[in-house]
């Protein structure tokens, strides 16, 4: 059985290696797959640029996205990926150091699923990584799962 992608949208370098510390500490059962900026997520969103042979098998099941993105923002994305009929019921979490009532609001407008600011020490963000991928992708039922999760 082939493990679920979760695609990582984070353009802070520190914060993207911290990120994939923290899930091979919690979450070895994912497959993690990160990108640095929006432009990137789009291609390996939809199978093209440098994405181009990206396997079926290998489509997010879960998009963990940042929002102050260069190239493409992550509201873009999300605009992007609620607009794909493939990706209407793919679980969304912007996870920002952004707390703006004005961003936490455009995000729900845009159909993100889970808006969350990054937590500062290292033990909470990995637990909070646990959390949002277990929720999602094992305890969430999705459509499609046949009424269970998956």
């Amino acid at each position: 059985m082939s493990r679920e992608t979760i695609l990582l949208v984070e353009d802070n370098p520190d914060e993207a290696e911290l990120a994939l510390f923290g899930f091979g500490q919690v979450c070895s059962d994912y497959d993690v797959q990160l990108v640095p900026n929006g432009e990137e997520a789009l291609d390996f969103l939809f199978a093209r640029g440098q994405h181009a042979g990206r396997a079926e098998q290998c489509k997010p099941s879960l998009i963990i996205l940042d929002i102050d993105l260069p190239r493409v923002s992550g509201f873009d994305v999300l605009k992007a990926v609620r607009g794909a009929a493939e990706y209407r019921f793919t679980p969304v979490v912007i996870l920002t150091t952004s707390d703006e009532q004005a961003d936490i609001l455009q995000g729900y407008q845009l159909g993100v699923n889970s808006y969350l600011c990054k937590p500062v020490d290292f033990e909470s963000f990995a637990d909070l990584l646990q959390q949002v991928s277990h929720y999602w992708l094992r305890t969430n039922t999705r459509p499609g799962s046949g009424g269970r999760a998956s």
